[in-house]
C-alpha cells in the first residue's frame, strides 16, 4: 500500500478483485448482466404491485417498498466494482467514498428495520387476522415505510462520521468499494475505539431486529400449529416463505462481516462475503418473491392477459 502524508489525500485507491486476462472482461460482462437483471427484476415488482389490485395488500407495498430500496442499495456498490473489474486498481475521490459509505451503510440499515417491519405484518396477519386491515391500515403502511428510512439514514451516520473524520495514511483500500473495515485499516491512528462503537451500533441494531424477527415468527409459528387442517398450515407457512429466505441471506452474510471478528476470516473473504448482500441478495429477492408466490404469479397472469387485450384493440 501507498503510505502519504494524511494530511494530502484526494483520492483513495480501490483494490476490487484480482483478475487477469480473459478472465477479467467474462468477469465484467457476467456483473454487469446480473446488476441489469436485479435493476429488471426489483422495478418488475414494483411496477406489478401498482399495476395489479390483487396484490395492493399491505404485504405487497413492504415487497414493493424492499424492491425499490434494492435498486439504490445494489447501485451504490456495483458501478464501482464494475469499474474495478474493467480498470483493475481504480481511484475513487475521498469525498465521493464517504459518501459511498453513509449511503450503502444507510441503506443497509434501512434494509434491516423494513425486513422487521415486514415480520410484524406477517405477524399481524396471521395471529391478529380480525384486526389486520384496522392495525394495518394505509396511512400506518406509510408511516413504518417512512419510519424506517429515516432511522436507517439516522443509525449509519454515527460509523460514517467517525470514519470520515479518521487521519489516513495510507490510500489503496482492499475492497471493490468503500467500507468501514477497509477504509479503518489504512487510519494513522489505533482504531480500536471505532471498532467498538461500530460494533455497539451495527451489531445492536441488527441484533435487535433480527430477536424481533424471530421472536414474531417463534408467535407465528405457535399460531399456524394452531390452525385445524394442514392445507391452512401449508397458506400459512407460504406466506412467510419468502420472507425468511431473505433474512437468512441478509442478516447471516452481515453478521459475518460486520460482527464476527475479523481474525476468524481468511484475507479477502470480506469481499467475497460482501457480494452475497450486496449484490446476491437483491439479484434474488425478486426471484424469491415471484417464483415461490403462488399469488405474484397470479398478478403477473392478470397483467399479462390486460396487456394482450390493450394491443389487440378494439
Amino acid at each position: 500500500m501507498d503510505h502519504v502524508n494524511h494530511t494530502g489525500i484526494q483520492n483513495f485507491i480501490l483494490a476490487g478483485f484480482t483478475t487477469t486476462g480473459t478472465l477479467r472482461p467474462l468477469a465484467f460482462l457476467g456483473t454487469l448482466c446480473v446488476y441489469l437483471l436485479t435493476l429488471a427484476g426489483n422495478l418488475f415488482i414494483i411496477v406489478l404491485v401498482r399495476a395489479d389490485s390483487g396484490l395492493s395488500t399491505p404485504m405487497y407495498f413492504f415487497v414493493s417498498v424492499l424492491s425499490f430500496l434494492e435498486l439504490w442499495y445494489v447501485s451504490t456498490t456495483v458501478p464501482t466494482l464494475l469499474n474495478t473489474l474493467l480498470h483493475g486498481h481504480s481511484p475513487i475521490p475521498s469525498a465521493v467514498c464517504f459518501v459511498q459509505l453513509y449511503v450503502f451503510h444507510s441503506l443497509g440499515m434501512t434494509e434491516c428495520y423494513l425486513l422487521g417491519v415486514m415480520a410484524l405484518d406477517r405477524y399481524l396477519a396471521i395471529c391478529r387476522p380480525l384486526h389486520y386491515h384496522a392495525l394495518m391500515s394505509r396511512q400506518v403502511q406509510l408511516w413504518l415505510a417512512g419510519a424506517t428510512w429515516v432511522a436507517g439514514f439516522s443509525a449509519a451516520l454515527v460509523p460514517a462520521s467517525l470514519t470520515a473524520t479518521l487521519p489516513f495514511c495510507l490510500t489503496e483500500v482492499a475492497h471493490y468499494f468503500c467500507d468501514l473495515g477497509p477504509l479503518m485499516r489504512l487510519a494513522c491512528v489505533d482504531t480500536g475505539w471505532n471498532v467498538q462503537v461500530h460494533i455497539v451500533v451495527i451489531g445492536i441494531i441488527n441484533a435487535c431486529n433480527l430477536v424481533l424477527i424471530l421472536g414474531l415468527y417463534g408467535g407465528i409459528l405457535r399460531a399456524v400449529l394452531k390452525l385445524p387442517s394442514a392445507a391452512s398450515r401449508a397458506k400459512a407457512f407460504s406466506t412467510c416463505s419468502s420472507h425468511v429466505t431473505v433474512v437468512a441471506l441478509f442478516f447471516g452474510s452481515a453478521f459475518i462481516v460486520y460482527v464476527g471478528p475479523p481474525e476468524s476470516r481468511p484475507e479477502g473473504a470480506d469481499k467475497l462475503i460482501a457480494l452475497v448482500y450486496t449484490f446476491l441478495t437483491p439479484f434474488l429477492n425478486p426471484i424469491i418473491y415471484t417464483l415461490r408466490n403462488k399469488e405474484v404469479r397470479e398478478a403477473v397472469g392478470r397483467v399479462t392477459q390486460r396487456i394482450r387485450a390493450l394491443s389487440k384493440g378494439p
